[in-house]
């Protein structure tokens, strides 16, 4: 497992320092105790090195987006966002707990209780839905759990606004969870592509693993990617759930879009039938009013909301080719990043700029972004060079200890405001100044990683992929 150093906590007015709860490729959070009123508080800090003036307005649309959301009682609660003294932007959250994303890998939880918190986050869904948002990254790690055992939706991150999302140039992607509309960039994301996501989420916390991922075989991303392309899925494996559930899970992850339900809602009330078959009282449904949510979609000048609402995906000739790239953006913490071609003028325009930015709003795990960083399931991060006169790393050579492989390398020249990102082969991530890199292992193991040089959030030309055959 791959392990960086935390950054150093910022000083906060109004907020004492505990102790470090998780780091990620680009972000720690912090467990801090605020003085007034006096409570503990998850606080998401963004490293420095992907700190730059972008970035801090992706920050701050956001910010505004997560404000108006997380009214709603099955989404994270954000207490307050602002950027420390040395500059880097911050998240001030409700503390909650991973835990759920931990336990559905190594228990088999009961079904009324999945259904109880599928409703919930279901429910939460559709209300960003109707306020205008798509969510994008809706997976299992994304639902934590507050102190009252309260499911919650977390990570907006890479949100975009429905009338806008055909559009974007950029986003993020969770593979095992994505559609396969959106991983064959048919499109960036629609409410049908959300059903999609929402469903394998469920389907991962009854079978204990994704959709797609299958326990003998490998499970590398390009792996997944190919069985969610063919949209097989595979029973769930367990006697005590309903076949009008599997129906439903496998009907709302069908290949073709058209066949799906048509809303989070209608998936969210065939959930509460199948309570009902159980002989279980039907989870309440918790939706905001329209008037409610049309009252959220205010002209903000940052345009986090629209009030159309849309999920037809255009044809294939109107849509733009999309290629893998980070240029002067950043992802949230286990995003793939994808990027239109675009016109030679495009990027010129400030309109497209605003809505490439908020599209990689900065992401908000709270307490799981160490689950996020470390334990999600072959979500990876896709780079080209962008640049020529960044500096390529070589040579990189790979010392095994007891229990982790050592990499290091040569400094190709880089400079003092430059970083490495590395990349495992299991698609984690991660962005530091030291040219080392440990990752744990175990007899078995074939250990890989690549390297490549960040400058101002630009990628240079990757490494050549060093692997290890660990223990042999």
């Amino acid at each position: 497992m791959a392990r960086r150093l935390p950054s150093q906590p910022p000083v906060l007015p109004g907020f004492s320092f505990v102790h470090v709860l998780g780091s990620g490729g680009f972000a720690d959070v912090f467990l801090y105790e605020q003085n007034m009123p006096r409570r503990q508080v998850a606080v998401k800090v963004m490293l420095s090195e992907v700190v730059n003036d972008q970035v801090r307005q992706m920050f701050q649309a956001e910010a505004n987006l997560m404000a108006q959301l997380s009214a709603h009682p099955s989404i994270l609660t954000v207490y307050q966002a602002s950027v420390s003294a040395d500059g880097r932007p911050y998240l001030v959250m409700e503390l909650c707990s991973p835990g759920l994303s931990e336990r559905y890998r190594r228990e088999r939880i009961p079904v009324p209780e999945i259904l109880r918190i599928a409703v919930k986050i279901g429910s939460a869904i559709e209300t960003a839905h109707r306020a205008g948002v798509l969510h994008r990254d809706i997976k299992p790690s994304n639902i934590l759990l507050t102190a009252y055992g309260h499911p919650v939706l977390s990570d907006f991150g890479i949100a975009a606004t429905l009338s806008e999302a055909e559009s974007q140039e950029s986003i993020g992607m969770s593979i095992p969870w994505s559609a396969p509309e959106v991983l064959m960039d048919e499109t960036p994301g629609s409410i049908k592509s959300e059903v999609w996501s929402y469903a394998a989420t469920v389907y991962s916390l009854l079978a204990g693993r994704s959709p797609f991922e299958i326990p003998t075989e490998s499970n590398k991303p390009t792996d997944l990617i190919t069985r969610i392309n063919r949209a097989k899925v595979q029973p769930i494996g367990r006697s005590d759930v309903p076949v009008s559930l599997e129906r439903a899970l496998q009907r709302a992850m069908s290949r073709k879009p058209e066949s799906r339900p048509g809303s989070v809602m209608e998936l969210v009330r065939e959930f509460q039938s199948i309570e009902t078959e159980l002989g279980v009282a039907q989870t309440p449904i918790e939706v905001a009013m329209d008037d409610w949510a049309l009252a959220t979609v205010s002209d903000l000048e940052d345009r986090t909301r629209v009030r159309s609402v849309s999920s037809t995906v255009a044809p294939r000739s109107r849509r733009r080719r999309r290629r893998a790239v980070v240029g002067a953006s950043y992802s949230g913490v286990g995003t793939v990043l994808r990027q239109s071609m675009g016109a030679p003028n495009s990027a010129s325009s400030p309109a497209r700029q605003t809505r490439g930015m908020q599209a990689l709003a900065w992401s908000l795990v709270a307490t799981a972004v160490l689950v996020v960083a470390l334990g999600a399931t072959a979500t990876v991060v896709l780079i080209r060079a962008n640049s020529s006169d960044i500096p390529r790393v070589s040579d990189i050579s790979a010392t095994m200890t007891a229990d982790s492989v050592e990499f290091a390398w040569k400094d190709p020249g880089i400079t003092s405001a430059d970083s490495y990102q590395i990349t495992t082969s299991d698609g984690r991530s991660s962005i530091q100044r030291t040219a080392a890199f440990v990752v744990d292992a175990k007899t078995g193991d074939n250990v890989c990683i690549t390297v490549t040089v960040n400058r101002e959030g630009k990628i240079g030309p990757p490494s050549s992929q060093k692997c290890v055959d660990f223990g042999a």
